[in-house]
């Protein structure tokens, strides 16, 4: 169990092989090899054009892949399909709507069209669910005049209506000031914590960093990496250091020290325990000492603009 509460499950709910398509002499997904277990809170990344969107609707039956084979919440896909989606939650590429109707008709409408959703309980459901996405005290105005940001989140509660097993979302944070982003991530950690597994595809790299344990990317179709947050963010082997003893400690590791700015300085160094110890064997005192790790952003910028590097 992690300091929030997350606790990994030992199921997958998907899990692909090879998984290829093609449109015409275009290859969008190259043999792509997933597998997402039950309880996780997954990103799934990548620049425009990289096959995350249409990873994600062949994964949903919205898309026949050319190849390969994949299993959502162990049935095979599509054949398998009507089987399990409706314990899947889904966003993708922006949400769908009647722009006439209110939100709250637009969700007691989509609630009514597949099963599992009784009538004398819709009502109820709706308003949770618009509670939830922070649309609690939306008035009955039509869709179309809605914000992006008010449309996003419409789009968001009609994936939670049915408190889903599993939660498919695309770019779910599209068109939200800070704060709505916040709230989301909020209530993503929130749905996890309850059981949901989270499958997030952003462009926002640092809620991606601050919300999922695992993520993949993906550049030109194909897989460049995927692993755990933590073990992509690998060190750089530059420790931070802030000293009330700073010319003590320059002087003390001479060539180590990378930079300097006033009491802080950036220590080359591969062995934080060894350099503490070493400091303060020699009377420094150090207040702060921090390995510098990269950021999810870094990992990303250098599989994707620069190639495949080892990590």
């Amino acid at each position: 169990m992690t300091a929030d509460g997350w606790v990994p499950k030992l199921s997958s709910v998907i899990r692909t092989q090879h998984l290829t398509k093609r449109y015409g002499r275009r290859l969008v997904v190259d043999a792509l090899d997933l597998d997402i277990m039950e309880g996780d809170r997954f990103g799934f990344l990548g620049p425009n054009g990289s096959g995350k969107s249409t990873t994600l609707r062949m994964l949903l039956g919205l898309v026949f892949p050319t190849a390969g084979t994949a299993e959502l919440l162990g049935a095979a896909l599509p054949k398998g399909g009507k089987r399990v989606l409706h314990q899947v939650g889904s966003l993708i590429e922006g949400p769908a709507y009647y722009g006439h109707m209110s939100g709250r008709a637009n969700l007691r409408l989509f609630d009514a069209a597949g099963p599992g959703g009784p009538r004398r309980t819709r009502r109820e459901r709706v308003e949770t669910t618009l509670h939830r996405v922070g649309m609690g005290r939306v008035d009955e105005r039509p869709v179309r005049t809605y914000s992006l940001g008010m449309k996003q989140r419409l789009g968001l509660a009609g994936a939670l209506l049915r408190q889903p097993r599993l939660l498919v979302l695309d770019e779910p944070t599209n068109g939200l000031d800070p704060q709505g982003v916040h709230e989301v991530r909020e209530l993503l950690a929130e749905l996890n914590r309850e059981g949901t597994t989270v499958v997030l595809s952003s462009h926002l790299l640092s809620e991606v960093e601050a919300l999922c344990s695992n993520v993949a990317i993906l550049n030109a179709g194909r897989m460049v990496v995927s692993g755990s947050v933590d073990e992509l963010r690998s060190p750089t082997g530059d420790v931070h250091v802030r000293t009330p003893d700073p010319e003590t400690a320059a002087r003390l590791l001479g060539d180590q020290v990378l930079r300097r700015d006033g009491d802080q300085l950036v220590i080359a160094s591969d062995d934080p325990a060894a350099l503490n110890a070493s400091l303060v064997g020699a009377g420094v005192r150090v207040t702060e000492l921090i390995p510098q790790r990269r950021s999810l952003e870094e990992v990303f910028l250098d599989l994707t603009e620069a190639g495949d590097i080892p990590l």
